[in-house]
């Protein structure tokens, strides 16, 4: 075990972080995706600080092979793009970095300032950057170069004493960002942590603040929540903390009322997690609103008009989530074709109207949730995220 110092404005060092190396941190390195660590050193090469952080350096540690890989740096925007030609900078609030790999896209954030409280967007160094970060699982630092883990809030700790623990005061936490409530629940269900008490009372106190939320954040949250292979835990564990009404209202309505349509519901989303899913387009979200339909869609219909009730249908059901209208299609097809009925193209055009490029385009950008998956999936310029 090493440590991280600085230096005070009289000279003095001071002890910031606890560096672990690759036989304290126990990551294996043939987990650590070769593009990411590619990102990394080419960063680094250019003289600028640089780790792999986040979910991904949390999955590593507890010996899980990540999906997505983000990387921070103290490289500005324009200086990463100026580095990767197959990159482009996104966001208003906070500028990010998309770097492309073919289909696959990493992002790249640059370390960001306390000037202006936890949910600044204004650019810093790394000691400012862990402490805007929300929970200490999510803070560490690891770089795949010298295969080193930089620790700057116990995180390490925390982990191996399974244990959820927030930067941010708690009085702030959730004032700042509500989303951070669906956060910490998350990660409790993919990792099997437990929430602390005073966590837990916060989160039910303040629960409604996520009513504040945007529809596009919301929508963000669930194309997550339901890309994970953990889905039916973290519905489980939002709906037993009241939260989940406030992402999927009419499921969780549903599921409260209704203890059959509860268990064929939590089933659906948690056969995302079989070894024989396809990940089919449009699969995921067939399995918020399957069962939903089984239930309301009348079969004595014709095609076209069963079509165009059904979609109807299930795009209320998901309110407040705003997805894209080609996901949906694909749900509602996949649903039809599992009673044995071929959707065509026809039966689309006959509801009174195409949609048009710009129209789905406009669509996608409002929706952007699943468009953040990193591996093979389209990012959304959002707010700035946490890890």
């Amino acid at each position: 075990m090493r440590f991280r110092y600085s230096t005070e404005e009289n000279g003095k060092p001071v002890k910031k972080a606890v560096v672990y190396t690759r036989d304290e941190h126990g990551i294996n390195f043939s987990d650590v995706d070769p593009e990411a660590v590619s990102i990394v050193e080419r960063l680094k090469a250019f003289g600028f600080e640089t780790y792999i952080v986040g979910g991904a350096v949390r999955d590593l540690i507890l010996g899980k092979k990540p999906k997505d890989f983000d990387i921070a740096s103290e490289a500005s925007p324009t200086r990463i793009k100026k580095i990767f030609r197959n990159s482009r900078i996104i966001g208003r609030r906070f500028r990010l970095v998309h770097v492309y790999f073919g289909p696959r896209i990493f992002e790249v954030s640059t370390f960001r300032s306390m000037k202006d409280g936890p949910t600044s967007n204004t650019f810093g160094d790394i000691e400012e950057d862990v402490r805007r970060r929300d929970f200490t699982l999510n803070a560490l630092f690891y770089d795949p170069g010298q295969q080193i883990v930089v620790d700057f809030v116990e995180g390490m700790k925390d982990l191996r004493e399974k244990r959820i623990r927030p930067i941010i005061p708690l009085s702030a936490i959730f004032r700042d960002d509500p989303v951070r409530m669906i956060r910490a629940v998350k990660y409790g269900a993919a990792t099997g942590f437990s929430l602390p008490f005073s966590l837990k009372w916060k989160i039910k106190t303040q629960s409604s603040l996520l009513s504040s939320v945007s529809p596009s954040r919301l929508t963000e949250e669930i194309f997550k929540i339901i890309h994970s292979p953990q889905a039916a835990e973290i519905v489980k564990a939002l709906d037993k903390l009241e939260l989940y009404g406030y992402l999927q209202p009419s499921a969780a309505a549903l599921m409260r009322e209704n203890a059959d349509f509860r268990g064929r519901y939590l089933r659906s989303l948690a056969a995302l997690n079989k070894p024989d899913f396809k990940n089919l387009s449009g699969e995921q979200m067939l399995a918020l609103v399957r069962d939903y339909l089984e239930d309301v869609t009348d079969w004595e219909r014709g095609i076209a008009e069963n079509y165009k009730s059904t979609f109807a249908a299930a795009r209320q059901f998901v309110l407040p989530m705003n997805p894209p209208r080609f996901e949906l299609d694909h749900a509602i097809r996949l649903f039809f074709a599992g009673h044995g009925i071929t959707i065509k193209k026809s039966h689309i055009m006959e509801r009174g109207k195409a949609a048009s490029p710009a129209r789905e385009g406009a669509e996608v950008r409002a929706a952007g949730g699943e468009h953040r998956r990193r591996r093979g999936r389209r990012k959304k310029p959002g707010p700035p995220p946490e890890a």
